[in-house]
């Protein structure tokens, strides 16, 4: 296989574009993309009609305005190009018009108040920055995707796209100010940059069907230990099982179809868990490729008899999985604003970029950690696996030391580069980075961006890069308006790095974030640390996180209270599902089970007793088997009557508060007792497959 050949096949590129399109016209739409120029209408007819043949030609009958609804996944409506005829038979069409807006039903999908359910209208409007691609099913049929924004009647935004597009703009504007206040002319946008890597997990699609707590919820509610699970640390980066290299293979095909990099794949932590990566591409590409990323994952594994698990903690006591988010700021010219270069000491550029993340991520730290709030990430934040609730940063010795001489006026040595010799001569030296990696940290800095950890593997990442770049764009905004007054730059720039390291040097913290130790040292500090997503959602609509918002045009007040509102009821409605999952599972499956296993032990006690010989064994097991399903019996009205409490809560934070009070506790009591039966029901008897089924038969 040719990788070059397919890579981008099925995109609508420039490659494309500069074949199909009139020289004018894709100047004219280059401008657009690249500079943002308002598009002209008698471009878009031009251009619709060339992406119609074009799709045609690759086997295109419908084309789709793709869409990424607050729900967090996407969205489609599927039109046929076929319009009539003069001479009462056919003919395909798509117009400039079809192209740029599309008017879908807005009543069905969340919008935290923005609209009533009579209020229907809404409008998907063309992102002409993110290329249109086809999507292929398993029947082949082949649809025009077209990538779009998704707005009310009355213009807000009802997607997760806007508010990204917006944040875009706010910190390129605010990027460029700092940049023309250091002298740099050179550069006529800053662009954000995003490599999302994506965590997940394969089943046997059999063992998956056959249980319906992965079915309904993506995890297991319910599943004793396996006896061998990652203690012994051979999954990670182990040989990849033909079945799962299979896939990979198949996965891979799929995504460079659609002119997504995908680079890396390897066996992660956890057994049955894997990553895949993509190379870096703007922020807007990149969330739209790690939405297609997700969705191709579970279609292709379907093919392969398999499952694709993207739930956060799908197996409790092993790792979970998670999307760390590798962000960073590059200019039009190629300049990474992050890279630290030969010197980083003498990088002003880079200081001054640095610092202004450090104000921002402190400033802002609950407003970041809200963007990650969601069911299924409490289960993994703060295990030994992900980054603890708690925001730090993770810089490094060399880094640290060269911001504290700064602050405290001490002249950093300039450092010649560094390299790592092994002592084995057939070895080669290589240079030795600015930093060591800290996998415990949530916003590490690895080289030349900064890599946010904590981001649920499920989770679209529009949310947490709005947050980054509009929080990135009021630092910079402030710097660049100390710097725009400053007459002697060098000495601003030394003060700025001071005042930011004497006031926000408190999120730095390069150790292990697992311990106690960092816990008690972060609330001395006086770090946020909210440990659920009902606590963590509240920042959303705060006073400073509004102000903050709306001064940057990126959300307005509406806006943000909607989306609060939204992933609230979003998580109440989660652990709803779990819930009665759970009580489902136990009525119909376990408990059965275990009157059946204590029936047969009671029949063969009596039995023995009958032959005049005492069942110690069957007895011991009889008696143990009766306990927990008493226990379990009596947990499960428990957790029956925190639901149906929960349900009739009426307010919509209070519900949610209510099922992380009483419905999480109560599940996982009766968890307890229906793992420990597991233990001691026969395996031919165990109504669902094992952790030991599910995470080694592949």
């Amino acid at each position: 296989m040719d990788v070059t050949e397919i890579f981008g096949s099925n995109v609508f590129n420039n490659k494309v574009m500069k074949q199909r399109l009139p020289k004018d016209v894709c100047k004219a739409l280059m401008e657009t993309i690249e500079n943002g120029t308002p598009l002209r209408p008698d471009i878009a007819d031009v251009v619709a009609n060339a992406m119609k043949d074009w799709a045609i030609e690759k086997g295109a009958t419908h084309y789709t305005h793709w869409f990424q609804p607050l729900t967090g996944f996407t969205a489609e409506k599927h039109d046929a190009f076929i319009a009539s005829a003069a001479d009462g038979g056919s003919t395909m069409e798509f117009s400039g018009k079809q192209l740029i807006q599309g008017e879908p039903d807005a009543s069905s999908f969340p919008s935290g108040g923005l609209r009533a359910t009579f209020e229907a209208r809404g409008y998907t409007a063309w992102d002409c920055t993110s290329p249109a691609f086809l999507k292929t099913d398993e029947s082949g049929n082949v649809t025009l995707t077209i990538p779009t924004a998704f707005y009310s009647y009355h213009g807000e935004a009802l997607d997760k796209k806007t508010p990204l597009l917006r944040s875009m703009v706010s910190v390129s504007k605010q990027a460029l100010r700092v940049l023309k206040a250091l002298g740099n002319t050179t550069a006529t946008k800053v662009i954000s940059t995003v490599g999302p890597e994506q965590e997940y997990f394969l089943v046997d699609r059999d063992f998956y069907l056959d249980r319906l707590d992965l079915m309904l919820t993506g995890r297991t509610i319910f599943g004793a230990p396996s006896p061998k699970g990652q203690e012994l640390d051979d999954q990670y980066f182990g040989a990849i099982k033909d079945r799962v290299a299979d896939y990979m293979w198949d996965l891979n095909n799929e995504l460079w179809k659609m002119g997504i990099t995908s680079k890396t794949q390897h066996n992660e932590v956890a057994p049955a868990q894997y990553e895949m990566a993509p190379l870096y591409a703007t922020t807007n590409i990149a969330t739209d490729h790690n939405q297609l990323v997700m969705e191709t994952m579970q279609k292709v594994a379907l093919r392969h008899d398999l499952v694709c698990l993207l739930h956060e903690k799908p197996y409790a006591g092993i790792n979970g999985s998670g999307k760390h988010n590798n962000w960073s700021l590059s200019t039009s010219d190629g300049v990474n604003l992050l890279k630290p270069g030969r010197t980083a000491s003498d990088n002003v550029q880079f200081l001054v970029f640095l610092a202004a993340l450090i104000k921002a991520v402190d400033t802002h730290a609950d407003i970041l950690r809200a963007t990650c709030a969601s069911a299924g990430n409490d289960h993994r934040l703060g295990a030994n696996e992900a980054p603890p609730a708690i925001i730090s940063i993770f810089m490094g010795e060399e880094l640290t030391e060269i911001l504290e001489n700064i602050a405290k006026g001490k002249k950093n040595a300039s450092k010649d580069a560094q390299f790592i010799n092994v002592g084995v001569d057939t070895l080669p030296q290589f240079p030795k980075d600015n930093t060591d990696r800290n996998r415990t940290s949530p916003f590490a800095f690895t080289g030349d961006k900064f890599e946010f950890r904590t981001v649920g593997s499920a989770q679209s990442v529009a949310g947490v890069n709005v947050a980054l770049n509009t929080i990135a764009a009021e630092a910079l905004d402030e710097i660049a308006t100390r710097l725009e007054k400053a007459k002697d730059k060098n000495a601003e720039v030394a003060a700025i790095i001071k005042d930011i390291y004497k006031k926000h040097g408190r999120i730095l913290f390069n150790g292990d974030n697992y311990t106690d130790a960092w816990l008690k040292e972060a609330t001395k500090r006086g770090l946020p640390n909210a440990t659920n997503a009902v606590d963590a959602l509240k920042a959303f609509v705060t006073p400073r996180c509004l102000k903050l918002f709306e001064k940057y045009e990126v959300l307005s007040s509406k806006e943000l209270h909607s989306r609060y509102e939204i992933y609230v009821e979003i998580y109440a409605k989660q652990i709803n599902i779990e819930a009665m999952t759970a009580i489902d599972m136990v009525k119909r499956q376990f408990l059965p089970t275990g009157i059946d296993y204590a029936t047969l032990l009671a029949d063969s006690s009596a039995s023995l007793k009958g032959a005049g010989i005492t069942a110690l064994v069957q007895n011991d097991l009889l008696k143990k088997v009766s306990t927990l399903l008493a226990s379990a019996y009596k947990n499960l009205a428990k957790l029956e009557a925190a639901a149906a409490k929960a349900k009739n809560t009426g307010e919509t934070v209070k519900q949610a508060e209510v099922y992380r009070d009483k419905v999480v506790p109560a599940m996982k009591a009766l968890r307890v007792d229906i793992d420990a039966l597991e233990m001691l029901v026969p395996a031919d008897m165990w109504p669902v497959p094992t952790y030991a089924d599910l995470l080694f038969k592949l």
